[in-house]
Formats: structure tokens, sequence, C-alpha cells
């Protein structure tokens, strides 16, 4: 993954900063976001994830959500929210995984609501929902 990460970074030859926010995307959206023209949220599913490490129970993700979205609309440029697309797969055989899934597909309804334009991205072709 370390080698991933490298070569991502090096095909962007420095045009973007990277800031790795591993659950309070709310609160930096609130103190940089106004400083870009454009902002690249990847990826919600991981933290989605990464708030259920934290502790977060089901319930309070909603909230979350609604707070990171508002903070995200109060940034100054384009944000894109790239998320995962987990109901299209096997349906897992255990019932911790089956859970999130299911809340990563309220997720990501809850934030194409919200979302000015919606697309889904899949074997290099995209398709515009919304």
């Amino acid at each position: 993954m370390a080698e991933r990460i490298r070569a991502h970074r090096l095909s962007r030859q420095g045009r973007w900063e990277t800031f790795e926010i591993p659950v309070d995307v709310a609160k930096w959206f609130s103190v940089e976001g106004r400083r870009y023209r454009t902002v690249v949220l990847d990826c919600l599913t991981l933290w989605l994830s990464n708030l259920q490490r934290q502790g977060i129970p089901a319930a309070d993700v909603p909230t979350q959500v609604r707070d990171m979205l508002q903070a995200a609309r109060r940034a100054n440029g384009r944000v894109v929210i790239v998320t995962n697309e987990l109901g299209l797969g096997i349906v897992p055989p255990d019932r911790a995984t089956r859970r999130f899934r299911t809340l990563a597909g309220q997720v990501n309804q809850q934030v194409a609501e919200e979302a000015d334009e919606v697309h889904l991205a899949m074997s290099g072709l995209t398709l515009r929902l919304k």
C-alpha cells in the first residue's frame, strides 16, 4: 500500500496537497476548506470505517454526515466526494460486514440527496445520475 500511495503522489507531480483526516472531516472543512478552489474527499467509505473504529454508533452517523456536508458547503470551491458502491457485490456472510454495507449505502444516499451532482464511475466510464 505504501508503494501505491508513493506512485499515486508522484503521478500528481506536486500539484496537489494531501491531508490525512481520519475522522474530523467537518472540522477540516471549517478550518481549511475555504483555502482551495477544489477539494477531493477520498473516500467516504474509509471515513465511515474510521468513524466506526472510533466507536461512533451507527445511529450517530447521519449527524456526522450532516455536519460534514454543512461544513463542505461552506468551502469556497468545488467539493468532490468519492465513495464506494458496496451493494453491487456478493452479500457478505457475516452480520457485521452486512451492517457496514447497509450503513455505507445509507450514507451514500444521504450524500447523494444533498449533492448538486452524482456520478457513477465503473470500468473507466461515468454515468451522471443526478
